[in-house]
């Protein structure tokens, strides 16, 4: 027998993982399975359609609703410019003074983004403290009834008319540079009249006037991007920015009561970066806020001197505040203890008898008891106007502050009357006391609005090219002159027209 252990032979049979497949060999290999894969794929089918048709929900109940809640996809977050939120408005309360004449309620234009706060009805403690020279709400302000932006039907349109014609005065005699002059208005005559107007005023506050007229036009919802005084809005504005040196100062410290004129100008440019939101705008309104702070005493408030040297007064405390206040809602750097020490200083001059709060010490009297020789002393209570609308500001409540209620009995006892010969005709007393007492609303403003309104409306100029202005009459008209009493005047009537907080732009 052989052995054949020993030989080798050579194959050319590919071994099975080696095999090569053609196309033809695998279709005909699957082709071979398709009636099994179809067969699978109808009896998958068969069996989905059996469970969808099965009522779960009789077996889950309301777990049902959880479960499918649960397998929603989760929407995609959106990232968007934050927004200054906005308080929803509360609603209206009906006044409990008579109804006075109605007029038109006119429809709210559309505006640019950056002006929404216009709409805004939020109070003076929420984020947004509206208006800064015009209170607003119902016949009560914070503390009563309220009503939204527009046209405030109970004002009557004998106070349209008379806020149309105001602001067409204004528009009509501010400078082409943009100011408003204490004198130099007059050159502005004769667009309406033929006449020029009197009642000049002192140019050293020019910086100071410009600022009370354009807080007028923003009382009125214009910006410098919106509204019909938009233009004129602009121009004042960028006047004013010309103004500021370096050190911050809007103006010159020409004379002694320079800083009322900063003071002023500060809270227009403060107001005007609100809505704006201008760069531009903001660095001009920081610097002036810084000016504030450092002429401010430690622990207290405010007089002239800068820097200051321990004295304190309430009538310019009172335009600090109302700036600072403004800054703060447009989100500029503003020190608190500024606030506080402002409160800490009103507190020190109240009288807690009588209400009274005093100008430089306690229960102490303006510096217009002397002004001049028409008006030997003071008859309204002006310091105390200040003081209360301050306290308002700062966040006191009269059901919780009885301060608040004596301050305003007092000024029950002087109230507006059109005197120009003798005590009458304080439009600085006006412009505090109607802001304040609108905002406590109640009797406190139907009897103070009984007064005010024929003192205002009735004596408005309607001839000439003085028509829309007032005469340049009281303790300070010497001082501002014609343009210093439309804009505190028109500011007055303002306050029928803006849910607001205090003072004029929002």
């Amino acid at each position: 027998m052989s052995d054949y252990s020993d030989i080798h032979i050579e194959t050319t049979l590919p071994k099975p993982w080696e095999e090569e497949h053609t196309f033809n060999d695998i279709l005909y290999d699957w082709m071979s399975r398709a009636p099994w894969l179809a067969i699978s794929f109808a009896a998958h089918l068969l069996a989905y359609f059996i469970l969808a048709s099965i009522p779960w929900r009789a077996f889950l109940g309301d777990n049902a609703k959880i479960i499918e809640a649960n397998l929603q996809k989760t929407p995609e977050e959106e990232f968007e410019e934050p927004e200054e939120e906005e308080e929803e408005p509360e609603e209206e309360e009906e006044p409990d003074e008579p109804v006075l004449q109605d007029s038109e309620v006119t429809e709210t234009e559309d505006v640019e983004d950056t002006d929404t706060e216009f709409l805004s009805d939020s109070p003076f403690d929420a984020d947004a403290f509206n208006d800064v020279i015009g209170i607003g709400g119902g016949a009560g302000g914070k503390f009563g009834g309220r009503v939204g932006r527009g046209k405030y039907k109970r004002a009557g349109s004998a106070v349209e008319q008379a806020l149309k014609d105001a602001l067409e005065w204004l528009k009509n005699h501010q400078s082409i540079e943009g100011y408003w002059g204490g004198k130099s208005f007059t050159a502005e005559c004769g667009k309406v009249g033929s006449n020029v107007c009197d009642g000049t005023g002192q140019e050293t506050h020019d910086v100071g006037l410009t600022g009370l007229a354009l807080l007028a036009f923003m009382g009125d919802g214009n910006t410098t991007n919106q509204g019909e005084y938009q233009e004129v809005v602009r121009r004042g504005i960028g006047w004013l920015k010309d103004q500021q040196d370096e050190s911050g100062l809007l103006g010159e410290e020409t004379t002694h009561d320079f800083i009322y004129n900063h003071a002023l100008a500060t809270l227009a440019i403060t107001e005007a970066y609100y809505f704006s939101k201008s760069p531009l705008i903001k660095r001009t309104a920081q610097k002036a806020i810084d000016y504030i702070q450092r002429a401010r005493n430690p622990y207290t408030a405010w007089r002239y001197e800068v820097p200051p040297i321990g004295d304190n007064d309430t009538s310019i405390t009172g335009w600090m505040v109302f700036a600072l206040a403004s800054g703060k809602d447009a989100k500029l750097v503003i020190d608190p203890e500024a606030l506080v020490g402002s409160l800490s200083w009103i507190d020190e001059v109240s009288d807690p008898l009588n209400g009274r709060i005093g100008y430089n010490s306690f229960g102490s009297l303006s510096s217009r008891t002397n002004v001049n020789e028409h008006f030997p002393r003071e008859k309204g209570e002006a310091m105390t106007a200040v003081g209360l609308l301050c306290r308002i500001f700062l966040g006191q409540d009269p059901k919780k502050d009885d301060i608040l209620n004596k301050h305003a009995d007092l000024l029950m006892h002087t109230l507006p009357e059109w005197d120009p010969e003798g005590f009458g005709c304080d439009m600085y007393y006006w412009y505090y006391g109607t802001y304040a007492m609108y905002q406590l609303g109640g009797s406190y403003w139907k009897k103070w609005e009984k007064a005010m309104r024929p003192a205002i409306l009735d004596n408005q100029r309607t001839d000439g090219d003085e028509k829309g202005s007032w005469d340049a009459v009281g303790p300070w008209g010497y001082t501002g002159g014609r343009v210093y009493s439309t804009a505190l005047m028109t500011l007055c009537i303002e306050v029928y027209f803006r849910y607001a907080q205090v003072l004029g732009a929002r």
